[in-house]
């Protein structure tokens, strides 16, 4: 014969319950602060993702590219830290970069995100010679190399200095003139330039101590430490305490042709080749 339970039990049995109710959902949530702290302490010690918004660092960089930038080889200041928090005075273990790396700091006006090229540490004397950097008195060899090409796209138009071209394949594809530089020590990158302009020549300037001079490889599409420092627009000569960190390695690049109502773009959009490119 079946058994009926009693009734008033069940408020018992829930009772009983209850407290391990509890315990799982406190559980839950210690949980998902440790990952929350995990999270953020590897943002602010290790990697952060930074994302490449303009042309300034062709043929480097791409306008669409998604890099991860390291936080420890110049040391930690306020500016590692979620909304540059100011929980620190100066830099922790720092170190100075050396001539050749491609840097993200602070704008020293408006804060934001910049990234370039250093070319002059402390001390350092720079100028600009017909386009050509003259650094502490000697100009900085540079090779003319072929034009470099690019797929014309949302994220990446044919700008002054380019040349548009319709490859073989019926694509829109831009070319600018493209030459390589090499520092004292042997570091060698790729430039694009134009041509000459205003910001060809400058008379020399040393590098005040605890600052860097920076440019970006696009050098003529480039508000760099040639201009001085302006909200929104120039950087200047930049503290060496405004660096955030060194573009690491390229994790995700798009051309910006991706909708999201079209799932299938999201993919077609992807330049596969640069995902994963050391820097």
């Amino acid at each position: 014969m079946d058994v009926k339970p009693q009734t008033g039990a069940e408020p018992a049995a829930q009772a009983e319950q209850s407290p391990d109710r509890d315990q799982s959902w406190l559980g839950f949530a210690r949980f998902l602060v440790l990952v929350l702290l995990a999270v953020l302490a590897f943002r602010t010690l290790v990697f952060a993702p930074f994302s490449i918004p303009s042309e300034s660092m062709l043929p480097r960089l791409v306008n669409g590219d998604y890099l991860l930038a390291a936080k420890w080889p110049y040391g930690w200041s306020r500016h590692s830290l979620p909304f540059d928090a100011p929980l620190m005075e100066g830099r922790v273990l720092a170190n100075t970069p050396q001539r050749g790396d491609i840097v993200i700091f602070k704008h020293p006006l408006d804060r934001s995100d910049y990234i370039k090229r250093v070319i002059g540490l402390p001390g350092d004397t720079i100028g600009l010679v017909g386009g050509q950097v003259v650094l502490n008195g000697e100009l900085v060899p540079r090779a003319a190399l072929p034009d470099f090409e690019i797929a014309v796209s949302p994220n990446t138009t044919c700008a002054r200095g380019g040349n548009q071209v319709i490859s073989a394949d019926g694509s829109a594809v831009c070319g600018y003139a493209r030459f390589r530089e090499t520092l004292p020590g042997g570091r060698q990158y790729e430039v694009l330039d134009f041509g000459l302009t205003a910001a060809d020549s400058m008379p020399p300037v040393t590098v005040p101590q605890g600052h860097m001079f920076v440019m970006g490889d696009n050098r003529d599409n480039s508000r760099d430490s040639r201009f001085p420092a302006r909200i929104g627009d120039a950087v200047g000569v930049v503290p060496l305490e405004n660096l955030v960190g060194e573009a690491s390695v390229i994790m995700w690049s798009t051309d910006g042709s991706a909708e999201w109502a079209k799932p299938w773009t999201w993919f077609t959009a992807a330049r596969w080749d640069r995902i994963g490119t050391g820097l």
